[in-house]
C-alpha cells in the first residue's frame, strides 16, 4: 500500500488525502484561487484548520470576518491560520493574484468558536543537534488547548543535508506516559524547487518498510510507525502537519529503542 501522493496541477479546491482513506483522524486539502475567486464549504463532523501558504486573503466563518490575512510564503514568514469549528461553514476569498490555502481537518466531537492565529501566535522551537537539527514552529498545538476538538497543527524547517522528525519517533499505540495514539499528514516544500527530500516510514518488525522521494507539493499519510525525514545537501525541506487521534491532543511521541541512546548526545555535546 502506497501512502505517497505526489504533487498534481490543480485550480480551485482539491481533497488530497480525505479523513478515513489512510489516516482515520486526519485530512488534507488543497486551495488553490485567484484574486477576486471565492471558495467555501461546510465542515460537517470535522473540524478545519485553514492555513495560509501563500498569498493574501479574506476568510469567513459562520458570518465571522478575519480579514488582512497574508503570507509571502512558507519560507519567508511564519503562519496565518483560521479555524474553524464542527457545524459551521468557511469561505475564503483571494485578494493577490494567487493563493494557495491548506485544508487541515480533523473529525470532532465538541464545538468550539473560530479564532484566527497570526504569526505573533506561533511558538517557535529548535530542535536536535549534529545533523538532525531543525525549526519547528506550532500552530495549534498547547497554545490552543480547550479552542479545539482534536486536531494539532505545526510546521517543520529540515535545514540542507540534515533529518528531522529524528530520532525516529512513532506515535500508533496508546500507552500513556510514553506514547499518544495519533495518526498523521505531511504537506512538502522544497526550496529550491528543483530539490528533494526523502520521507522515511518503519515499524518495529519490518512489515511497514517505506521510502518516497519528495518533491515540492508532494503529501504523505502516516497512520503508523516511525517516520523520520532527509533533506538532500543543498535543500531546504519545509513539511506542515496535522496530526489527531482519539485519545486527546497530548504529544506524545515514542522513540525507536534501537535509537534512543541518541538522547545522550545534547548534553554530551555541552
Amino acid at each position: 500500500m502506497s501512502y505517497f501522493y505526489p504533487a498534481k496541477e490543480q485550480k480551485g479546491f482539491r481533497q488530497v488525502i480525505p479523513v478515513g482513506e489512510k489516516t482515520a483522524y486526519t485530512g488534507f486539502g488543497l486551495l488553490n484561487l485567484a484574486a477576486g475567486e471565492s471558495y467555501g464549504a461546510e465542515t460537517k463532523e470535522e473540524e478545519v484548520a485553514l492555513v495560509l501558504l501563500a498569498g493574501k486573503c479574506r476568510i469567513t466563518v459562520n458570518g465571522q470576518t478575519f480579514d488582512n490575512l497574508s503570507r509571502k510564503d512558507v519560507f519567508a514568514e511564519k503562519a496565518t491560520a483560521v479555524y474553524a469549528p464542527k457545524s459551521s461553514r468557511w469561505e475564503v476569498t483571494a485578494i493577490s493574484p494567487k493563493l494557495e490555502v491548506a485544508v487541515l481537518s480533523a473529525p470532532a466531537e465538541r464545538q468550539f468558536a473560530p479564532f484566527v492565529i497570526r504569526p505573533e501566535d506561533v511558538i517557535f522551537n529548535h530542535r536536535g543537534v549534529l545533523n538532525w537539527q531543525r525549526d519547528v514552529y506550532d500552530i495549534m498545538v498547547a497554545n490552543v488547548e480547550g479552542k479545539v476538538d482534536r486536531i494539532v497543527v505545526g510546521e517543520t524547517y529540515s535545514f540542507p543535508g540534515q533529518w528531522s522528525s529524528y530520532p525516529s519517533h512513532k506515535h500508533d499505540t496508546q500507552n500513556l506516559p510514553y506514547e499518544c495514539q495519533m495518526d498523521e499528514i505531511y504537506y512538502f516544500k522544497v526550496k529550491p524547487t528543483e530539490g528533494f527530500g526523502v520521507q522515511i516510514m518503519y515499524n518495529d518488525d519490518l512489515t511497514l518498510r517505506e521510502a518516497y522521494m519528495i518533491k515540492d507539493g508532494d503529501a504523505v499519510a502516516l497512520p503508523a510507525g516511525y517516520h523520520p525525514v532527509a533533506a538532500a545537501p543543498g535543500f531546504q525541506v519545509y513539511y506542515l502537519w496535522v496530526m489527531a487521534g482519539p485519545h486527546g491532543r497530548q504529544l506524545t511521541p515514542n522513540d525507536d529503542p534501537k535509537l534512543k541512546w541518541l538522547q545522550n548526545i545534547p548534553a554530551m555535546l555541552k
